[in-house]
């Protein structure tokens, strides 16, 4: 196309939206079918209903909509809230290499080059354990909001 290529995996300024926009992509399937599947439990004969009382498209979903997906979104949000730490590891290391290591070092990859790669298994212990102590706080604390501001939760 007579455009200079880019080197994603080697420039560090490139990396970061190259792995949040695959990230975002990846996750996308997964959460339509769990949001198609919210859908789905919503009765027709509510937006009929509402159609006949005059509520236009944006009525529907504020008042009907959002409310009957209301459980999934929050069971959503605090799944998601224990995997904010993990960042995606998995996917960083597929994609890793020294030239990227200062922008795409995150805790799960530290974890990993420390206890693979130096040896280091009790520091990577400890380090992994911080992190899922972490994880658990943020999902307990996550349940605990939505219980007191949404009355609902996953417990």
């Amino acid at each position: 196309m007579g455009m200079e290529p880019i080197a994603f995996f080697l420039d560090n300024s490139v990396f970061r939206s190259v792995l949040i926009t695959s990230a975002g992509w990846k996750e996308t399937g997964w959460s339509t079918i769990v949001y198609l599947a919210a859908f789905t439990m919503i009765d027709p004969m509510l937006y009929e209903a509402a159609k006949i009382d005059g509520a236009g498209r944006w009525k529907q979903l504020w008042h009907i909509t959002l409310p009957g997906i209301a459980p999934i979104i929050v069971l959503m949000f605090i799944l998601r809230l224990g995997n904010v730490l993990e960042a995606g590891t998995e996917q960083i290391l597929v994609m890793y290499n020294p030239v990227v290591y200062q922008v795409s070092d995150v805790i799960g990859t530290f974890v990993y080059r420390q206890g693979l790669g130096n040896q280091d298994y009790s520091f990577s212990t400890a380090v992994g354990l911080f992190e899922a102590v972490i994880s658990f706080t943020l999902v307990i604390v996550g349940n605990a909001m939505s219980r007191k501001y949404l009355q609902r939760g996953i417990w």
